[in-house]
């Protein structure tokens, strides 16, 4: 063996082979489920909603506005809209404007230093049912701070931009490139505008939308010629002195924020989140209304006193009419006339008010009230809100449901009662390509809105404002009570009260019920509930469940009231299956001492012999039997009974055409609902109602010019349409930094 100069073997050693890589393909990377979900659910979408017709919003019908007398405003309210709800509930929300002269003072603490909770909304994914996360916390003055600031940064964008969508990209505007959800250093909330902004281009399509009564709706322009003289600066169009178009004036009107508004939620144009001050606990901060001395609040410390019932109603427009009168929302629930009269016991948001503070695009989503009852929405001071509402048909509040299970497939398999949550919207152009009704309305102070049984109702708000919401229940409010009640088993959701104990309570005051028509409903609900009952307890002694109600002493169901005492009671008779009150009778076991059952769901309770099982029963057959008969006797006795309607026709339509002229020509507000902090001291004089009853020497005769803001408090001079005092006002405005 031969060695080579290095001293090494001289056989060559081999080549050395380069490994070979294996291909692999391409793959994104790692989703989470439900990232991979949403993304299905958006190309399904996208396979649905193939054309954008932005011109649906504008040919949506306005829903109807009521003008009451002084007289008619001086009564019940409940009176008053038993005789406009034979129109008013096909709309499913209609609006109140109070007559001349009502200007009720603002009760709430503006200087109240506790600090309320806000939710975090993020606008841009409204569509999707994500739920809200807390948002910052905020006094009243910082929020109207906040919210004043928010404002005037989206009005700049119609000042620097030509045309009226804030969706499109303007360079003169700084575009702050933070996370969603984060809050710039002026304490306004973030707007992101993405590199992959999308505005509609597609052409206009011939709109299919049915028009709740059954006319064609109004034209979604209003021409040049048509609108009433106006000097104006909200004008929307500027003419030359020879009558030519000189420039479109773009304004930050109802109709243009309106468009912003849906061009955010449906193409995520911008990222924008705010901090929405809902449900807001009237104890906290106070209510905006003054509390009754007559005991007709829940929160009066004579509540429902029985020597206060006889006194003469006082006079419109006195400071105790505003404390006593029935369009005080901390007082209509318990109106002689309201079936929640019955309930005792305060429960937050059903017969107390709650408050709410909104900013610009703060938004409330689709939803109808808990039991299906009636709402009142009283604006106290601010910029407008925007409505938009359903008919509480079953075909029309079914339609809402069908396009939440259409456009949220995945979500609702997850969460089955996603519209209970009220997180999501989808826009009234959706609801109106799947066949559902949707009217609007434009609420603005010194306004109510009244929501009807079972409808769908949701919006926004167009600026710094507040407002107050409560329940009340109409006696023929009984059958969606009905199907609510059914509705709340079906996904074991608690209801707020026992319906049956509801509805016995109204039968026990049978001499409340004003027409035939309610004694027949309330009777045919009764029988309903009598027939299951004894139909289940034969089937279930027959079974072998025993009876023990004549060996077992049971508390007898009080039945002329549901106070604290009964409502505690019936926490303990919740059925473990579908959290119905088993007011009636329920099924226990002996394997547990607190475990009770409705009578449908007796075989869930537990896997114990039906040997051990026994029945309770609070209320026999006789007393239901006599239950009724009380219930028909009170029909016979008001055969002749009727309800006389106060609409007019004419006048609706006459009303809707001003509302769509003002959703074009009103220049929104961005001031704050009081003075800002460290700038004045708290104004003396309390806010007047801003109402449609204010007229313009200018305005056309025809169409009532909407007044200015009676909470005007930046650089417009706070205007006063009904204040009585020969003082000028004009000490008290507020000048607001520009800079802010």
């Amino acid at each position: 063996m031969s060695l080579n100069n290095n001293g090494g073997d001289n056989m060559s050693a081999p080549p050395a082979k380069r490994i070979r890589i294996p291909t692999q393909n391409f793959a994104p990377d790692p989703e989470t489920a439900e990232e991979q979900r949403m993304l299905e659910q958006a190309l399904a979408n996208s396979r649905k909603d193939t054309v954008r017709d932005v011109e649906i919003l504008s040919n949506i019908p306005f829903g109807p506005t009521f003008y009451p007398t002084k007289e008619e405003f001086s009564g019940d309210p409940l009176i008053y809209l038993e005789k406009i709800r034979s129109v008013a509930e096909k709309y499913g929300i209609c609006k109140i404007v109070p007559p001349e002269g009502w200007n009720p003072p603002f009760a709430v603490d503006i200087d109240c230093p506790k600090k309320f909770q806000t939710k975090d909304q993020s606008i841009h994914r409204l569509q999707e049912g994500i739920s809200f996360g807390d948002g910052t916390e905020y006094t009243v003055r910082e929020y109207q701070k906040m919210a004043t600031a928010w404002s005037k940064k989206w009005k700049r964008r119609y000042s620097a931009s030509d045309t009226p969508s804030a969706a499109t990209e303007d360079n003169n505007v700084e575009k702050k490139e933070t996370d969603a959800g984060a809050i710039g250093e002026d304490g306004v909330p973030s707007t992101t505008v993405s590199s992959s902004a999308v505005t509609s281009t597609e052409p206009s399509i011939t709109s299919s939308l049915s028009v709740l009564n059954n006319e064609p709706p109004i034209t979604s322009s209003v021409q040049s010629s048509e609108l009433p003289k106006t000097d104006s600066a909200t004008s929307n169009y500027e003419m030359k002195s020879g009558g030519g178009i000189q420039k479109e004036t773009i304004i930050m009107s109802p109709e243009n924020l309106e468009r912003d508004y849906w061009d955010i939620v449906e193409t995520q144009s911008h990222e924008v989140d705010v901090d929405y001050g809902n449900d807001i606990d009237t104890s906290e901060v106070g209510s905006g209304f003054p509390i009754s001395q007559r005991g007709r609040s829940v929160n009066s410390p004579n509540f429902q006193k029985s020597d206060q019932d006889d006194l003469p109603e006082p006079e419109f427009g006195t400071e105790e009419y505003y404390r006593e009168t029935f369009w005080n929302l901390n007082n209509i629930p318990n109106s002689k006339n309201s079936v929640l009269r019955h309930l005792k016991v305060g429960i937050n948001g059903i017969n107390v008010p709650w408050l709410y503070f909104g900013c610009l695009f703060s938004t409330f989503c689709w939803h109808n009230e808990d039991n299906y009852m009636y709402s009142i929405n009283y604006h106290h001071r601010g910029a407008p809100k925007q409505w938009y509402g359903v008919p509480g048909t079953k075909q029309d509040a079914d339609g809402v449901e069908r396009v939440f299970k259409n456009y949220l497939s995945m979500k609702m398999r997850d969460v089955p009662d996603l519209l209970h949550h009220i997180t999501t919207s989808f826009s009234p152009r959706i609801l109106n390509q799947e066949g559902v009704r949707v009217c609007k309305l434009l609420q603005h102070s010194g306004e109510f809105i009244v929501t009807f049984p079972r409808a769908f109702h949701g919006g926004f708000s167009l600026g710094p404002n507040c407002g107050e919401a409560v329940n009340f229940a109409l006696h023929d409010w009984i059958p969606h009570a009905v199907d609510a009640n059914e509705r709340y088993r079906t996904f074991a959701r608690p209801s707020v009260f026992s319906h049956d104990r509801l509805v016995y309570t109204m039968a026990h005051w049978a001499k409340e019920l004003r027409t035939k028509e309610i004694c027949s409903a309330l009777a045919q609900e009764l029988r309903r509930l009598k027939n299951e009952e004894l139909l289940l307890r034969a089937k279930l002694i027959k079974a072998g469940v025993r009876d023990v109600s004549n060996d077992v002493t049971l508390p007898p169901n009080r039945l002329d009231r549901l106070d604290e005492e009964s409502a505690d009671y019936d926490d303990k008779r919740l059925c473990h299956s579908c959290k119905h009150i088993c007011f009636f009778s329920a099924v226990c076991c002996e394997c547990s001492e607190s475990k009770v059952s409705c009578l449908r769901h007796s075989h869930y309770m537990c896997r114990c012999s039906i040997k051990r099982k026994y029945l309770l029963i609070w209320t026999k057959e006789k007393e239901m039997n006599d239950t009724i008969a009380k219930v028909e006797r009170r029909g016979e006795e008001l055969a002749n009974s009727n309800v006389v309607s106060l609409v007019n026709d004419e006048l609706l339509e006459k009303y809707a055409t001003e509302d769509k002229y003002h959703h074009k020509t009103y220049d929104v507000s961005v001031d704050p609902i009081c003075a800002l902090e460290k700038e004045v001291p708290q104004l003396v004089s309390s806010a007047t109602s801003s109402i449609a009853s204010a007229r313009s020497s200018s305005a056309s005769p025809e169409l009532k010019q909407h007044p200015v803001q009676a909470t005007s408090l930046g650089n417009d001079t706070v205007t006063s349409q009904q204040s009585t005092s020969a003082e000028p006002l004009v000490e008290n405005v507020v000048k607001v930094d520009e800079s802010v």
